[in-house]
């Protein structure tokens, strides 16, 4: 089948591209530009790459059109698509119907974690020889793709089942007996929505027969212009997992418990961490925080109010040890993963580029890149970092880049968000247009930091942000990175400044 992708260098649309080639089929796909990394991974996948949206590009004419959600109704391609009667998709339906059909979807939804915990349990499942596929909106560090097939094709019976009515569990962890269910899929499951023509969230469209819901936070404004939009996707993604399924959810988040607590029909398996308010659900998996250092975060896991034993992870933070139990419960009461497979295999899980990422080190400078840009997200991984490096300056470089984090709504909570940083420095907005009323205010965050005791400025450009790093960070030193974009080429920049300055 000839497959084309109209914005084919987001990272879920070039990760799907990559699938359908691993397939079999000829794909090709266009964007206004293939900057690195999902340029370069393009071609090395073997996608046919055309510049720019050009109706031109649908000669000869595809067997499929899937179309990005960042193409407006006027994308003259898409619209030529469309009007042609080509056979158009999206990259949600798209995945669910050639990727997910005959296979058992684990996805994993919220606000916060939803990277870390898909990597996670893609990891434990491969590494207990579920063989299972994968599209996560990362990389993970221990495969050498956002994605994968599985090397067993689902048969004809199994694509032509129903989902539900299946059997779902595998022998759990404290079971002798249990069906084998099909093979595991894994997806991170995005709330956003799904294309200009379907106004509906990603996640609702991938039919998990394993759902994890890992927080729920007001985001996306863009999308859901306030929290009961927002919470009323969940309540969807959560309706939408049949009674055979599995809910694991966070017990520790009220707004969690609110949206599974009305909508799951499946059983929910609640997880927290020791000492968590759980707003009276009992958590069947416990992770109880142990040691934190260097090399990383140890946790002791109680299943059922029984030790399972101490898990060791590369990554440090408290945020990390849930998302942790989050997999681990998927793993284990949704895929029958034993928790001695789960144990070995997480100890040697690399975590997810672009998540606690160390760059490098010049000069005695220690630098991560992190995708944080909720305030949420922003603050553990701030306190996460603190606790690896808990000598030196912290310094928190902070790119204002996404519709939310550009808007006003988090003003407040962003001023709480550096409570663990010694030194903040925040880059111009990424988008300016944004009427001033409903802006973020960069002087007046400055200001709200200061008086919280913090050094603080908002910064004229990425050229200043490299020279006033390069000036004043010490050796012994580290510096956070925190945006989910390009950064202006800061990377690079930073490295050279750092690298060249006088001892």
């Amino acid at each position: 089948m000839q497959v084309h992708f109209v914005a084919v260098a987001g990272t879920g649309m070039g990760a799907l591209a990559g699938l359908f080639k691993a397939a079999g089929h000829e794909v090709s796909g266009s964007d206004v530009s293939f900057y690195p990394p999902m340029g370069p991974a393009l071609e090395r996948w073997g996608i046919r790459l055309m510049t720019g949206f050009d109706p031109a590009h649908l000669d000869p004419r595809p067997d499929l059109v899937v179309i990005g959600n960042v193409c407006r109704p006027a994308n003259p391609e898409a619209r030529a698509a469309i009007d042609g009667g080509m056979r158009v998709t999206t990259m949600a339906h798209a995945l669910a119907d050639h990727m997910l059909a005959g296979r058992s979807p684990l996805v994993v939804a919220g606000t916060h974690g939803k990277t870390t915990t898909s990597s996670m349990c893609a990891w434990l499942l491969h590494e207990a020889g579920r063989d299972p596929g994968f599209l996560i909106g990362g990389l993970p560090k221990n495969f050498d793709a956002s994605f994968r097939l599985p090397q067993r094709a689902p048969s004809a019976s199994e694509r032509g089942g129903a989902r539900r009515g299946l059997p779902l569990l595998q022998a759990g962890p404290h079971e002798a007996g249990g069906e084998r269910r099909r093979t595991p899929f894994v997806v991170e499951g995005d709330e956003y929505d799904t294309a200009f023509f379907e106004k509906t969230p990603k996640f609702w469209h991938y039919q998990p027969e394993v759902g994890i819901v890992t927080s729920i936070e007001h985001d996306h404004i863009d999308i859901y212009p306030d929290a009961a939009a927002y919470e009323a996707a969940f309540r969807g993604f959560v309706e939408r997992i049949p009674e055979t399924g599995l809910v694991v959810a966070a017990a520790h988040d009220p707004r969690v418990v609110d949206v599974v607590s009305r909508s799951a029909r499946a059983e929910v398996a609640w997880f927290a961490l020791e000492g968590d308010d759980t707003h009276g659900m009992p958590p069947h998996w416990l992770a109880a925080p142990a040691e934190a250092s260097e090399s990383g975060q140890s946790f002791d896991l109680y299943a059922g109010g029984v030790m399972a034993g101490r898990f060791a992870l590369q990554m440090p933070g408290h945020h990390n040890v849930r998302n942790a139990a989050a997999a681990i419960a998927a793993a284990a009461q949704g895929f029958g993963v034993p928790l001695s497979t789960a144990t070995a295999a997480l100890a040697r899980f690399e975590g997810v580029r672009r998540r606690q990422d160390l760059l490098f080190e010049a000069r005695g400078v220690r630098v991560y890149d992190d995708f944080a840009h909720h305030p949420t997200a922003v603050d553990e991984t701030l306190r996460a970092l603190r606790s690896r490096h808990p000598d030196g300056a912290l310094w928190a470089v902070f790119e204002p880049r996404s519709a939310t984090a550009c808007r006003a709504l988090h003003q407040e909570p962003y001023a709480r968000a550096f409570g663990a940083a010694d030194h903040v420095v925040l880059a111009p907005l990424g988008r300016p247009d944004i009427a001033a009323g409903e802006r973020l205010d960069l002087d007046r965050l400055v200001r709200d930091l200061q008086r919280a005791d913090k050094r603080a400025e908002a910064a004229a450009s990425v050229d200043a942000i490299v020279a006033t790093l390069a000036r004043e960070a010490k050796e012994g030193d580290t510096i956070a990175l925190l945006s989910n974009g390009a950064f202006g080429g800061i990377y690079e920049k930073l490295r050279d400044a750092l690298s060249t300055r006088p001892r």
